[in-house]
């Protein structure tokens, strides 16, 4: 039994199989967990492997390439147009083995994990920025309520206790501790040269 492609509908710790041969014809369904299924890549037959491009995705394609199998990496909305029946998680997997066997379709580029570790960091930048904003605007308005008008702008911010020292008030030593700012500030900038040392790798 030659299989051509398997179609994986890709789960948190559950994974659907359907293996389909050349003529298209399914052979078997499996439900497998995480480690069941890299054994049973390892010791399956060189073919192709398809699944969506989502979280875990791309682990799972290196595993694929490791055991000699070729991975493809479908975007999720064109697996739609070919699913059948409602919907479901085998389903699903036959829909995305019908998918992988389509002429001219576009399949996403397998990702290296230093490529993904490189994201990753500025996900998490990304992230801090925003919350640092956010910081930002928490202290201009508690201030605003003590009559104290902050000026716009990172570059005030990083001046935040010279600019309180040289206020007339004194803040109420009942607030919240400003210095919260400065450690998002400190962090944000520790990732900035996380990044900088990955893409030296």
């Amino acid at each position: 039994m030659f299989i051509q492609v398997l179609g994986i509908d890709l789960g948190k710790s559950c994974f659907h199989i359907v293996a389909r041969d050349a003529a298209g014809k399914t052979q078997f369904k499996k439900k497998l967990s995480r480690t069941k299924l890299c054994e049973f890549l390892a010791n399956h037959p060189q073919c192709t492997v398809a699944f969506e491009a989502c979280g875990g995705s791309h682990w799972l394609a290196r595993k694929c390439m490791a055991f000699d199998h070729q991975p493809k990496l479908i975007p999720p909305q064109f697996v739609k147009a070919y699913l059948k029946g409602n919907k479901n998680d085998f389903n699903d997997a036959e829909a995305i083995a019908e998918t992988a066997t389509r002429p001219n379709m576009h399949f996403v580029p397998v990702k290296s994990e230093n490529a993904q570790v490189i994201a990753a960091i500025h996900r998490f930048r990304s992230g801090y920025i925003k919350e640092r904003t956010a910081c930002m605007s928490r202290i201009g308005a508690v201030l605003l309520e003590f009559g104290m008008s902050l000026p716009q702008g990172h570059a005030t911010m990083k001046r935040l206790f010279q600019w309180l020292a040289k206020q007339s008030e004194p803040l109420h030593p009942m607030l919240p501790p400003v210095s919260d700012y400065l450690s998002l500030l400190i962090f944000i900038r520790g990732i900035k040269n996380e990044c900088k040392i990955h893409r030296s790798i």
